[in-house]
This record gives structure tokens, C-alpha cells and sequence, in this order.
């Protein structure tokens, strides 16, 4: 299935923590934070200004981003996890 999102939504893949640290320790999910990184897997065409005319938005497919802890909406697209967000969630580009 693909997936196209609109206007200045951001389709971002969440980068997990591992589940086991270097000392062999099992983290469970329940004592786990939501991630805030992820990978940018599609964009939109961007907002429409007052003028009639497409903003851009500043992130790209591919680009690894930090975002706000509760934003946007979680989605399973073939058993994988994604969250689909506007751009105004994204507070930065890892580079």
C-alpha cells in the first residue's frame, strides 16, 4: 500500500530504542519512551499561502527528524508503525 500524504503532512517512521542495553538488560515496552526520532518516509506538496501559491516544506524523504513527543497520529501500514504529522510538529533535521 502506498500512501501520499496532503498539504504539509509528513509521513515519519519512528526510530526505536533497542530493547536490550550493552548489559544484557531486557527493557519492556511499558517502561519504554515514545520515541522523537524518526526517518521522513513521504512528504506532501505543501501548504497553500494567502496568494494562491504552494509553500515547500523544508523537509525531505529521507531526512532524519526530531519530533514532539505527542505529535501527530499513529498509523500501521503493513504491520509497521508510522506517524502522520504536519510539519509544524517537526522541531528539527538531524544532520
Amino acid at each position: 500500500m502506498k500512501i501520499r500524504p496532503l498539504q504539509d503532512r509528513i509521513l515519519v517512521q519512528p526510530i526505536r530504542e533497542k530493547e536490550v542495553m550493552k548489559g544484557g538488560i531486557f527493557i519492556p515496552d511499558s517502561a519504554k519512551e515514545k520515541p522523537i526520532e524518526g526517518r521522513v518516509k513521504a512528504v506532501g506538496k505543501g501548504k497553500i499561502g494567502d496568494d494562491g501559491k504552494p509553500i515547500k516544506l523544508e523537509v525531505k524523504v529521507g531526512d532524519k527528524v526530531l519530533y514532539s513527543k505527542y505529535g501527530g497520529t499513529e498509523i500501521k501500514i503493513e504491520g509497521e508503525d508510522f506517524l502522520l504529522m504536519r510539519e509544524d510538529d517537526i522541531l528539527g533535521v538531524i544532520e
